[in-house]
């Protein structure tokens, strides 16, 4: 074989550079396992039962929710931002991990203890402070496990490394989401031969015991899933500058980069109206679950099953937004899920177990149920449910728009600092929603009222991106 055969015998060889191997798999395992806890806990099953089950009332429960939502937003707010911005100048990130997953999983356990009835377990008040010390931790994990993903994968395997750690939060939050609904909420409710007859464990559902074992279940998850990540994963190289003074140049080189804005008008304008459209679509899948436990009175069986379609159907919605990204153009797409995100929360303020839409007043009296099943026997049920699919599909779409959006827009040769400043957008206001939730539950005493405000935050996005060029379906020939 001559040597002018050698190049072609090593350009038919596959390359395997992309391949993930085990320091990137344990990367992307780490957010598979964290992910769950937003879906079990602070959507689907925990926060609807502490509003609707431990508080007083589900308008009560929905402004406690909204206030630790908010405290805890100010918190990352202030602090997440200055954490990325220093992560370089620290070093070593992995002690700081672990400590701060240490913590959230005795916490994330503790959530059992939160018993309905004064005098029954964990209190309100404790309960609040637990989700919110929660809620702080996971922002820093976050911005940690983030920062770990350039020595855990190569630039070749970076994108397939992240890609699989969003697929694994969502594989593992929907197979937890079915085994919580075979194992705990459908037994002693159907007849069906593949479900127990009665709730594995001994579980009580009297004493909300299904609602409540989501805790310690999402943090053995959590603590399985987060070994390999120190097991298997380099970390950076400790830099020995001290933490406060990494710290304060951290801040220093935030500053720049948001000054780095300055005469990339299109840019700067489609990141301070992510700002606002962001923090509603936040807001419109966290208070999703406790609107629908209080609005249509839906249980832990409910609210199970509503979480598993919806989960099924985000998947959709990232399709659709690639979809509408190479047919339409990212700034289009963009425009059209916020307004389809605006619709279906609309319909959602319109709807109640008596009424649809408004004006169709519905007793459910007068009408037999739609089927047999143990859940959506009602019209309008099965309403919600179609309109909260709708706003599925959109939120998702507008995460996979939203992304492809800033590489159209981002100056070429800096795209990597504007998406330093893309994440710091999505952080510096996630306390806003919450609050005005918070705000309005609190004035008007009902939770349709407390939900409104959502909508102005997605209409002040989808005016500011009026005001954005570019982004069409054409890709521009070269960028940053």
């Amino acid at each position: 074989m001559t040597e002018a055969a050698a190049p072609e015998r090593e350009a038919a060889k596959p390359d395997r550079s992309a391949a993930l191997d085990a320091k990137s798999a344990a990367w992307a395992l780490y957010e598979g396992a964290r992910d769950p806890y937003v879906i079990m806990v602070t959507i689907y099953i925990f926060a609807p039962y502490l509003a609707t089950v431990v508080a007083p009332n589900p308008v009560e429960g929905q402004a406690l929710v909204a206030n630790i939502g908010a405290i805890s937003g100010l918190m990352v707010a202030a602090t997440g931002p200055i954490l990325g911005a220093s992560i370089d100048r620290i070093g070593g990130r992995k002690p700081l991990l672990f400590a701060v997953t240490a913590l959230m999983i005795p916490l994330i356990w503790s959530l059992w203890w939160v018993e309905p009835g004064k005098g029954q377990g964990v209190g309100l008040g404790v309960a609040a402070f637990i989700i919110g010390a929660i809620n702080i931790l996971f922002a820093w994990s976050e911005v940690l496990h983030n920062s770990l993903l350039t020595r855990a994968a190569s630039p070749r395997q970076a994108p397939h490394a992240s890609g699989l750690a969003l697929s694994l939060g969502n594989l593992i939050s929907l197979v937890m989401l079915l085994f919580v609904l075979w194992a705990f909420a459908l037994p002693g409710k159907v007849d069906w031969g593949f479900v127990p007859h009665a709730p594995l464990f001994g579980l009580d559902a009297a004493r909300h015991e299904p609602d409540r074992i989501v805790g310690p279940i999402v943090a053995v998850v959590l603590a399985l899933g987060a070994i390999p990540i120190f097991l298997f994963s380099p970390d950076a190289e400790k830099t020995g500058i001290p933490i406060l003074r990494a710290l304060r140049e951290g801040v220093g080189g935030m500053i720049a980069t948001v000054k780095s804005l300055r005469g990339h008008r299109d840019a700067g304008l489609y990141l301070g109206s992510r700002m606002f459209y962001t923090d509603g679509m936040t807001a419109l899948l966290t208070f999703g679950g406790v609107y629908a436990a209080g609005v249509m009175h839906w249980g832990v069986l409910e609210l199970l099953a509503y979480g598993v379609a919806l989960s099924v159907f985000a998947v959709a919605g990232g399709m659709t937004g690639g979809l509408l990204d190479a047919t339409l153009g990212p700034k289009r797409a963009v425009q059209i899920e916020i307004a389809g995100a605006i619709a279906c929360m609309t319909a959602q303020l319109g709807m109640g177990r008596d009424r649809i839409l408004f004006f169709w007043a519905y007793h459910p009296e007068a009408h037999p149920p739609l089927w047999n099943g143990p859940m959506f026997r009602t019209l309008p049920e099965l309403v919600y449910l179609i309109i909260g699919l709708g706003t599925a599909v959109f939120v998702t779409g507008q995460y996979a728009s939203s992304r492809t959006l800033l590489t159209r827009l981002a100056p070429p040769g800096k795209t990597a600092s504007f998406f330093g400043i893309y994440a710091l957008s999505g952080t510096v206001t996630v306390w806003l929603g919450s609050l005005l939730v918070r705000l309005f539950t609190g004035v008007f005493k009902t939770q349709q009222a407390g939900f409104a405000p959502i909508a102005g935050l997605l209409v002040i996005g989808l005016v500011g991106m009026m005001f954005v060029r570019g982004g069409g379906a054409t890709a521009p020939d070269s960028h940053g």
